[in-house]
């Protein structure tokens, strides 16, 4: 499994050794109309047959399987049939895409406009490129970027329209088909739109999943989706959602299509658009409402320099061959294709396993750049050291360098130009990032936000968010390397505080941590064993222990670099075992989620303000969402069914004992039985 991914990216590359070619800079030297209006002659499936936006409609619509389901709705409800086909037809009209070539030149002509103004560069791999405009001609493909910023949108058709690749449908939120004008232009440059909260709305969903199969049937247009679902908020990858995973790859599974193609797409930024907005959303701050208005007031955004873009395609992937041997696709002959058919447990299990491969194989493409190396090493040190003390310029270039070596020796991709002196690409780097840090007399400061002018003096607690904010912008950055550095970091973790050398105790240390930290990492299910194995490879290639059958040792100046990763998952633990205590107070038995957020940062703002607790990412809503989902997977909290409120009943003993086993109080030798089992 390890090797699946691996094989995918060209791991510990320098990004300037790579084909990377940056497409602004042929933007700058000729004409924006001619890039628009030039010959545009896409190469498209093979096996399609030319269809048309009202043909592909009709098709769903006129659907054995939607005739079915349209049946199934008419008798539970004792409506006419013709009445539910009429509501497909109003779902269908609100959903659908409507590509347009003319509409596709007008967005490539604005967005070349845009992206010169907002980016240094925009630079794409060549070799994933070529590869990609052959596998379209092949079978039907899907294209799957990460999603960390509302660009990440337009980037992928921009680029395909520049190098004559079909331009894909892309599955959006149904909020931009809303903006005036731009929602309509959105649709016509092939973005069909999807209800956030669809529930068991049975004749919505029959409908989108019948829309999605019937393109990836006809081989229409490859179909870009984002399989994390929606945009990271924290700039870490989120647990791939597999509806429309099921969706995509349903017509394989039956036997309507030979093959389907996934093709993984990182896309990395030196500077994220949403910077700022993402970090206020995390504190509770609500996110605006998708408006045209809102678009137009944002435009000051090109004002400013974001750096560089990286968007690299890897490598086109058979799902023919990816699932051999993990499913018997022979259950769907069973059932006449145009039924609906409830997936098994094995095609479930074979699903999540390849939506979870594609974002590892995403993470193994993103390239890192020294910002995210920097925010690594400035999040260990003290957040009141940061802002009033600052720290010493020399400290964090030396620091950053000696993690830029272990990086590269734990195969990172880095995006660290290689001709330019150190100092100097750390020097641009921090002059990027000012809305963040700022150097001042050799040290460095986090910038807290302007306080707002008012006649009554701000609260202490007022204070904790304008500092959370800048430290959640800082934690986003190091995110986007978390990836790299999570597996060695566990084991590392797992050193320290079991104190324990034996193999078999740190594995079941570290498998623990992982079932923890599943939702807040991206783990492949199953693959626990390997991610030791790996840990334990990479850190004894940079140094760190030695490795015999039985014991993994600490070696001889190995401890700079285990506490080093250790402080890196330190945050997480320690928000982790902020809601533990929370839940575990007196009186805290049931609960809404509504309740919980604001009680734990009420929380969390007390405990930073008397100094008992150091990380402002327990702040962070995400995080507290996450501990959430860990806790229900170690039924530590069990959903109330009677309630439509998403209430929640604590069952304080296990909360209790995972929070022990977490500091170290229970060692690993009494959670050996399983190690991948639920405590």
């Amino acid at each position: 499994m390890t090797g699946t991914y691996r094989d995918s990216g060209r791991v510990g590359r320098p990004a300037e050794e790579e084909d990377f070619v940056d497409i602004l800079e042929e933007r700058r030297r000729s004409s924006d109309l001619g890039h628009a209006f030039r010959t545009f002659n896409p190469q498209p499936y093979k096996g399609a047959p030319p269809s048309s936006i009202a043909e592909l409609n009709k098709a769903v619509l006129e659907s054995q399987y939607l005739r079915y389901v349209a049946k199934e709705i008419a008798m539970e409800t004792g409506s006419s049939e013709e009445n539910v086909r009429k509501e497909a037809g109003a779902i269908l009209e609100e959903m659908s895409q409507n590509l347009q070539l003319g509409f596709i030149r007008l967005m490539g002509y604005t967005l070349t406009k845009v992206f010169k103004r907002l980016f240094r560069s925009i630079y794409v791999n060549m070799e994933g490129l070529n590869m990609l405009q052959q596998a379209v001609q092949e079978s039907p493909v899907i294209l799957m970027p990460n999603h960390r910023s509302y660009l990440d949108f337009l980037i992928i058709s921009y680029v395909l329209f520049t190098y004559d690749i079909p331009v894909p449908v892309i599955a959006a939120g149904i909020p931009l088909a809303g903006m005036k004008i731009v929602g309509e232009i959105l649709r016509r440059s092939g973005a069909f739109f999807i209800r956030r909260a669809i529930g068991s709305d049975k004749l919505y969903w029959a409908v989108l999943s019948e829309y999605v199969r019937t393109i990836v049937r006809k081989g229409f247009a490859p179909v870009e989706f984002y399989v994390e679902g929606l945009r990271s908020r924290t700039l870490k990858s989120l647990t791939p959602k597999l509806g429309m995973m099921h969706m995509v790859l349903e017509p394989f599974f039956k036997g309507e299509v030979f093959d389907i193609t996934l093709v993984p797409i990182s896309i990395s930024y030196d500077r994220v658009l949403e910077e700022s907005l993402l970090a206020h959303e995390l504190l509770g701050v609500p996110k605006p409402r998708e408006s045209t208005k809102g678009l137009l007031k944002a435009s000051s955004v090109l004002q400013e320099d974001y750096g560089c873009m990286h968007v690299s395609f890897g490598r086109p992937l058979s799902v023919r061959q990816l699932c051999e041997g993990k499913m018997n696709r022979c259950q769907y002959n069973l059932i006449p294709r145009d039924l609906p058919q409830k997936p098994t447990a094995e095609a479930q299990a074979c699903v999540s396993w390849l939506a979870h491969l594609m974002v590892r194989i995403q993470e193994e493409g993103f390239l890192i750049s020294p910002w995210s190396l920097m925010a690594c090493v400035m999040l260990q040190t003290p957040t009141r050291g940061l802002t009033e003390e600052g720290l010493l310029w020399h400290q964090l270039t030396e620091k950053t360098l000696w993690l830029r070596k272990l990086a590269l020796g734990f195969g990172a991709r880095l995006n660290w130009p290689g001709d330019v002196p150190d100092s100097d690409v750390m020097s641009s780097t921090l002059t990027l990032h000012r809305s963040i840090v700022q150097r001042k007399a050799g040290r460095v400061y986090l910038v807290q936000e302007e306080k707002p002018v008012r006649k009554h003096p701000i609260g202490p607690e007022e204070g904790v968010m304008r500092t959370a904010a800048a430290v959640l912008m800082l934690a986003s950055y190091r995110n986007q390397s978390m990836h790299v550095f999570v597996r060695p970091a566990m084991l590392a973790t797992a050193i320290l505080i079991t104190k324990s050398t034996q193999r078999d105790e740190l594995l079941t240390f570290f498998s623990f941590l992982q079932n923890v930290f599943s939702t807040e990492f991206i783990f492949i299910p199953g693959s626990s064993s390997q991610d030791f194995e790996e840990a334990c490879f990479l850190l004894k290639k940079c140094g760190a222990v030695r490795i015999s059958q039985q014991e993994v040792t600490v070696s001889d100046g190995g401890l700079e670099v285990l506490e080093f990763l250790q402080k890196l998952l330190q945050p997480f633990i320690d928000s982790y075992q902020l809601i533990f205590r929370f839940l575990c107070k007196e009186g805290v038995h049931v609960f809404t989620e509504k309740q919980l957020l604001p009680a734990v940062r009420s929380l969390a703002t007390k405990l930073i303000l008397s100094g008992e607790l150091q990380t402002y990412e327990a702040l962070s809503s995400d995080t507290q969402k996450n501990v959430l989902s860990a806790l229900r997977r170690l039924e530590a909290l069990t959903k109330s069914r009677a309630s439509e409120q998403n209430e929640y009943n604590v069952n304080k003993a296990v909360v209790r004992r995972t929070g022990d086993i977490l500091c170290g109080k229970i060692p690993p030798q009494m959670l050996q039985a399983t190690p991948d089992a639920r405590l």
